[in-house]
């Protein structure tokens, strides 16, 4: 009986209740025209518009260039896709942190497809943003999170956020989790 092989660094299989198979991996270079496929899928307008700051919220190809090419040293970016070959496989979800200029802080933002909410993706995703958060010794690891998202606000309160008024923009309340507690 052969073993099973054992995925790369940041790689998770992940089984939906449904039965769709889905990989949490880095992105990729090859994950911008997949990735530009289904950004209109990943989450509310607003939402895609803060992600990257966009003016317009789309992601154009140059945005999308510099998302499937993050800076290993400030950012983390991972996405959950089919399990196929990067470039061809569609993107579910995106889960995104940066090092906050001059500051021992990220902000992070997850955005995940209607199609695939709800079902433990974010879950994941915010256990490795987390993880990175630690590795990378940061002090602070917030994020901004749409009031009528329960779901994420009640997974980030389970992951011991606390609520910070002081940081949110309307509609928007923020998550903060210290890292050195």
């Amino acid at each position: 009986m052969t073993k099973p092989k054992r995925l790369p660094p940041w790689h998770e299989r992940f089984q939906q209740e449904d039965g769709r198979e889905w990989l949490i991996r880095p992105v990729r270079p090859e994950d911008v025209g997949p990735l530009r496929g289904a950004y209109a899928l990943l989450g509310p307008d607003e939402v895609r518009r803060r992600f990257l700051h966009l003016d317009d919220g789309e992601l154009t190809e140059q945005a999308a260039q510099r998302l499937c090419q993050p800076d290993p040293r400030s950012e983390f970016v991972l996405v959950a896709a089919e399990d196929q070959v990067p470039g061809e496989a569609l993107v579910g979800a995106l889960a995104r942190a940066a090092v906050i200029p001059r500051s021992r802080d990220a902000e992070y933002a997850i955005l995940i497809s209607r199609f695939i909410a709800g079902q433990g993706v974010g879950r994941k995703l915010l256990q490795r943003v987390v993880k990175w958060a630690r590795t990378k010794k940061l002090d602070y690891l917030y994020g901004d999170v749409s009031e009528s998202n329960t779901a994420m606000l009640q997974l980030a309160l389970s992951f011991g956020f606390r609520h910070d008024h002081a940081g949110s923009s309307p509609g928007l309340l923020r998550v903060v989790l210290d890292l050195n507690e």
